[in-house]
């Protein structure tokens, strides 16, 4: 992405402001993890009554409800739900589309920062990841700290080679964990098999797709030469009204198809521009599809 330091760091403040706003939707699943403060898929030792089964051999004598016992004279075990820390996946495309114009690239990395910033409030285990040109790449946690990322933002000047829809195969999901694609979806190909890959092994996906009106509702007219971000390729055209509006209706079934598809599969897609806030463009666009919840 070609960001700037005083860009990193810019972006990350906001997004630590919004991250005490909003949150990744925590709140709408059961998880499977370590040890923490989110309801579980299974049975523990938190305060969150669940239901009562017969006593069994071994059973900690501690969730043995007497007043039960008191009544039927049998041992009935309380059951409590597990409180668990979710697992979050990021993976944050670097293909040179996601900073085509200034305010995405801003959007880009805000979105990064609030997912960074939203799974550390909670507790949860961070595994990021990078799409390039090469493929998925894994990061080492360590290196999101602000203090490494803010002295070398190298690290986002990836994008010399185009991503497409096969490069998510690359990423070795935990199953169960929460999955966050932060992407502007202009890949080649089908979104299918992008969110059959975040909807995995009972897994959660959200989808958090940085945009820009300059590429939606682009103001071209006349003869210009156009140039294609990720491979440089260069072309004169004539653009009239009629060759403006094609690309306008192209742009816009481009992204039903991947409100379609993640809609088939209870992956939430958020189209988050970047000439808004962005705190209200979370709220306009991700609070209402489920991508973003409040925080508590």
């Amino acid at each position: 992405m070609n960001a700037s330091p005083d860009e990193v760091a810019d972006a990350r403040r906001e997004a630590m402001r919004c991250a005490g706003a909003f949150r990744l939707p925590f709140g709408r699943e059961l998880w499977r993890g370590a040890v923490g403060n989110w309801a579980g898929a299974g049975v523990g030792s938190s305060i969150d009554f669940q239901d009562h089964r017969p006593y069994l051999p071994g059973d900690d004598p501690r969730y043995i409800d007497w007043q039960a016992y008191a009544r039927s004279d049998h041992y009935v075990m309380k059951l409590y739900r597990e409180e668990v820390s979710p697992t979050v996946e990021l993976v944050l495309d670097a293909s040179v589309s996601m900073s085509a114009t200034a305010a995405k690239r801003r959007r880009s990395l805000e979105l990064f920062y609030f997912v960074v910033a939203s799974a550390t409030a909670a507790g949860a285990a961070l595994r990021p990841w990078i799409l390039t040109g090469d493929g998925a790449q894994r990061w080492d946690a360590v290196s999101l700290q602000p203090e490494s990322l803010e002295k070398d933002a190298s690290w986002l000047a990836h994008g010399a080679d185009r991503v497409d829809t096969s490069l998510l195969r690359g990423v070795d999901f935990r199953p169960g964990s929460l999955r966050v694609l932060v992407s502007d979806c202009l890949f080649p190909g089908e979104p299918e098999p992008v969110v059959r890959a975040l909807a995995s092994s009972k897994g959660r996906g959200v989808v958090l797709a940085p945009s820009s009106t300059e590429e939606s509702e682009p103001k071209w007219l006349g003869q210009l030469e156009l140039e294609d971000c990720e491979t440089g390729a260069r072309r004169t055209e004539f653009i009239d009204d009629a060759r403006l509006e094609s690309y306008r209706a192209s742009y816009l079934r481009h992204f039903q198809f991947w409100e379609a598809s993640c809609r088939r599969r209870a992956v939430a897609f958020a189209q988050i521009p970047g000439e808004l806030d962005l705190s209200d463009a979370l709220r306009t666009h991700a609070l209402s599809v489920s991508a973003v919840e409040p925080a508590a």
